[in-house]
């Protein structure tokens, strides 16, 4: 597979491993494997801080340096839901926040993708964050969090001003679409209470989230759509 044993003890947990081959002159502590993960980007997906620390000590050490598929070590821990190891790379002023893999998946999608509300906290207290940046797809971090019903995530991204509540991924479907679709009630409450939000933008085959609601089944969603209004009529 292309891994050293660095990379092994790394993995693995191992730290007074990983502190001896350190101390060798002749070894390379940033050499990736196979994939492309490096030691570095290995503790960082399992959350093995201590030695995370001891590679960033070193000088010969890359913070941001991709695998072969753009995932960066705090690509690795946000996805893992790791708030310590997402904090200590964030305090690296050589660790771009922003940076995003081959899927256009940056640290911040993939953690309010998965949901870990902690992690979204500790990136967006970087002053450099783009808190709407969508993925390849145009699916934004709310866009994620919305599909999968986290509304903890949900709240928290709903709390800034830089977050569109209607930004459109490719497909013309917003996050009260996607949420709405699986029936996620809790966010689209959430989404149906901010201002600025469109409840009846149509993606790009005109169908709304009242029709994805309605396509689905979900009632609750239905009712929270549906103009007061049309219910009367409807009954009457």
């Amino acid at each position: 597979m292309g891994n050293t044993p660095l990379a092994w003890a790394t993995k693995n947990g191992h730290e007074g491993v990983v502190r001896e081959l350190l101390g060798r002159d002749d070894i390379d502590p940033d050499k990736p494997g196979v994939d492309g993960e490096t030691p570095l980007l290995l503790a960082s997906c399992k959350g093995h801080e201590g030695i995370a620390k001891m590679l960033l000590g070193r000088d010969d050490v890359n913070p941001d340096k991709s695998n072969q598929y753009g995932w960066t070590p705090l690509s690795g821990a946000a996805y893992n839901g790791h708030s310590g190891m997402v904090e200590i790379l964030l305090g690296r002023d050589d660790v771009n926040p922003n940076k995003s893999g081959n899927s256009g998946q940056t640290p911040l999608c993939w953690a309010a993708y998965k949901g870990h509300e902690r992690v979204v906290r500790e990136l967006l207290g970087r002053d450099d964050i783009d808190p709407d940046k969508p993925n390849n797809y145009g699916q934004t971090p709310l866009s994620g969090a919305a599909y999968n019903g986290h509304e903890g995530v949900v709240k928290i991204l709903l709390g800034r001003d830089d977050v569109n509540p209607n930004k459109p991924d490719e497909g013309g479907q917003t996050p009260l679409m996607r949420a709405a679709c699986d029936g996620h009630e809790g966010v689209v409450k959430m989404l149906l209470g901010r201002d600025d939000l469109d409840s009846d933008k149509p993606d790009n085959q005109g169908r709304t989230p009242l029709w994805w609601a309605t396509e689905n089944g979900h009632a609750g969603v239905i009712a929270l759509l549906q103009p007061p209004t049309s219910a009367t009529h409807a009954l009457a």
